[in-house]
Order: structure tokens, then C-alpha cells, then sequence
């Protein structure tokens, strides 16, 4: 993210408040998600709701039954890249604290573990996947910067990457 761009996406989850960080965080495993769990694509909504809410107690129960829900996902996934491992270790890193500074750095976290992610399945290291994984990282931090509002634009956004990364894992499934 040396870029002027992936710096402005550092500057944005710096800047962002707790409902934003969770946000953003959420949004990157969530569209990261089909490579652990594809059948679970619901698996996070919950959490969704809990961000909605920003309430800590109510997001530290959604997190827990996501993370109920998924144990295990992933084990009969076929590694590409080590995928699976970092999509896991995004879920694995949800805090339990809705506080600042804990989802600041689960943000952060999120933000490279799914740019490396899709730079993994890109045709050249800053293609098309990457750009436009870093385009909908910002576009989240921008809805979620106007409010609990903007929460529903940023989980559209999520699965629309969700689908985008689906059919390109399955494109490349099917010419292997």
C-alpha cells in the first residue's frame, strides 16, 4: 500500500471511529469469507447487526456465535496460497472489546491480510482483484464515516466483493 491511494486508505482507518473500524474490518472478512466458509455466507450477519448497534456487549455475543458457527470452516478447504490460514487468522483476530484501540489494529490487520488476498488471486500484483478490493476498502470507510446509515452501503459492498472473489476463485478451480 505504497501508493497514494493505499495511503489514503491508512489515513481513513486511522481516522475512523469504533463503528467505523468495525466496519471496515468486518466488511474485509466478509468478502474474504468464501475461502473459509462457502456455504456459510450468512455466518456474519449477526455481527453486522452488532456494529449497527455499537454496542460492545451485543457485538461481543455476535462475534462468539460467529466464531461458533465457523469453527472449523476451512479444514476441508484446499489451500491456495496460504488463504485459508490468513482468512482464519482475520476471524480468529475479531476482539471481543468494542474498543478503539483493539479494532484499530483488527482493522489494520484486515485491511493488508485481504489485499494480500486478492493480489494472490490477481493476474499481476496490482491488478484488476487488488484495485478493486482497495476501492471497496475505501468506499466502506466512506459509508461508515456518514453514520450508522452507511452500514448498509458497506455490506453491500462486502458482497459484492464476496460474489467478485467467489467466481474468480471458481474461474480458476475450473481451469486448473
Amino acid at each position: 500500500m505504497t501508493s497514494s491511494t493505499g495511503r489514503s486508505l491508512l489515513e481513513r482507518i486511522e481516522g475512523a471511529d469504533e463503528r467505523g473500524l468495525a466496519a471496515a474490518g468486518l466488511a474485509c472478512l466478509d468478502r474474504c469469507l468464501p475461502l473459509l466458509a462457502p456455504d456459510r455466507a450468512e455466518a456474519l450477519r449477526p455481527v453486522w447487526a452488532a456494529v449497527a448497534r455499537g454496542d460492545g456487549g451485543v457485538w461481543a455475543e455476535a462475534v462468539a456465535k460467529a466464531r461458533v458457527e465457523l469453527d472449523g470452516a476451512g479444514g476441508e478447504a484446499a489451500e491456495d496460497g496460504g488463504t485459508v490460514t490468513m482468512v482464519r487468522a482475520m476471524l480468529d483476530g475479531v476482539p471481543a472489546e468494542w474498543a478503539e484501540r483493539p479494532l484499530r489494529e483488527w482493522a489494520g490487520h484486515c485491511s493488508a491480510v485481504a489485499l494480500a488476498v486478492h493480489r494472490l488471486f490477481d493476474v499481476t500484483e496490482d491488478g484488476p482483484l487488488h484495485a478493486g478490493e482497495l476501492r471497496r476498502q475505501q468506499a466502506v470507510l466512506d459509508a461508515v464515516a456518514h453514520g450508522p446509515t452507511g452500514l448498509r452501503r458497506a455490506r453491500e459492498l462486502s458482497v459484492e466483493g464476496g460474489r467478485v472473489l467467489r467466481a474468480v476463485v471458481a474461474r480458476r478451480a475450473r481451469t486448473a
